[in-house]
């Protein structure tokens, strides 16, 4: 009987013990979620794009083997569910950073701030170009982006004015200087950074050069994106999911099929895909840091100030990221295919990681 009561007696001593510690937390505008972060993990925590991830693994592996910190947890999930799990809290169930092949909306910033991720550090890191690539057991295809917007696009315009459902079935459809060859392209979803930049580099360019559809767009620029961004759905298109490498696989399979995704995946594989010259211009890595190469966007990542601190070696992470042995013209990751920025460029997003300057839109 008396060993019952010491223990129901030691029990409720640990709550109270417990209850006071976490009310003196709150006085002290401390959130249990943030307190979490610091006792329970010891290990940077990295989601986002499918482009971005062979870089920021890159950078963990070698901020693992030269730090005394643990080698950061780098997840594949899309730019958009990456910025989907960043902005979803504060606290040790919730990432510390989130990697992006475009930059973040307005939207997403406001969701942010919703659930309590207010001080959020912006770094751009370099460029890639989105290619437009096949098997090299294929011929290689030269196109234009109203080529590759007139074999995808949902609907299409004709010269007379009307929006018509795409009837295109082989490449010849589009242009009779092309093969007659199954129009089948490989994809990411619609989560995918590399998809929303696709659709507005390389679709919307190809749509706009029907000359009334630039009307549209001053008159009804909802009826306009519709038109101009969305994707065929009638298996012509396949969203192949996050995973870049699947893709470049299936190609390996299937020497008739077009994948589309960054360029540093074709520059791994180059013994086995090729790039399909875009209006005359190849996906090389001289072309896209010129500019030359139509299809090519900014890459990113974003870190929560409020784990800076918290989770131990996330500034030192970010200062190995940005250092010019790693985003440098000569540096690792350039060695991966990323496309290093002007020098002025750096030097503008190594003070944003040195000050810890928050995001300004």
């Amino acid at each position: 009987m008396v060993s019952v009561f010491v223990d129901v007696y030691g029990e409720i001593y640990h709550m109270l013990k417990k209850s006071i510690f976490v009310a003196a937390m709150v006085a002290l505008g401390i959130s249990g979620e943030v307190i979490s972060v610091a006792q329970a993990r010891d290990q940077i925590r990295i989601v986002g794009s499918s482009t971005v991830f062979p870089f920021s693994t890159t950078v963990a592996e070698q901020f693992g083997k030269t730090s005394p910190f643990k080698t950061p947890i780098v997840e594949s999930t899309g730019s958009g569910g990456g910025l989907k799990l960043f902005c979803a809290g504060i606290g040790d169930k919730h990432p510390d950073m989130t990697n992006a092949s475009r930059r973040i909306k307005k939207s997403e910033i406001s969701k942010c701030a919703k659930n309590g991720v207010r001080d959020i550090i912006e770094v751009k890191i370099g460029y890639d170009g989105i290619v437009f690539a096949n098997s090299q057991k294929a011929e290689l295809l030269k196109v234009s982006l109203k080529d590759i917007y007139f074999a995808l696009a949902k609907n299409i315009p004709t010269t007379d004015g009307k929006i018509i459902p795409n009837p295109h079935k082989i490449w010849s459809d589009v242009n009779p200087a092309l093969p007659a060859r199954k129009i089948e392209v490989l994809g990411p979803p619609p989560t995918s950074g590399t998809r929303d930049a696709f659709v507005e580099l390389a679709m919307e360019g190809g749509c706009k050069s029907v000359e009334w559809v630039n009307k549209l767009k001053k008159k009804n620029k909802s009826a306009y994106k519709s038109l101009c961004h969305a994707i065929r759905e009638d298996r012509v298109y396949i969203e192949a999911g996050e995973n870049d490498n699947l893709i470049v696989q299936k190609l390996g399979a299937n020497p008739n099929a077009f994948g589309i995704f960054g360029y540093s995946f074709l520059d791994q594989n180059a013994d086995r895909l090729q790039g399909s010259p875009i209006s005359g211009q190849a996906p090389t890595f001289e072309n896209i840091a010129d500019g030359k190469y139509p299809i090519s966007r900014p890459l990113y990542f974003y870190v929560k100030k409020a784990h800076i601190g918290k989770v131990p070696g996330i500034r030192e992470f970010m200062t190995e990221f940005t250092s010019e042995r790693a985003w440098g013209n000569e540096g690792y990751l350039s060695e991966k295919g990323m496309i290093p920025m002007s020098d002025k460029e750096r030097n503008k997003f190594m003070t944003n990681v040195r000050e810890l300057q928050n995001l300004a839109m």
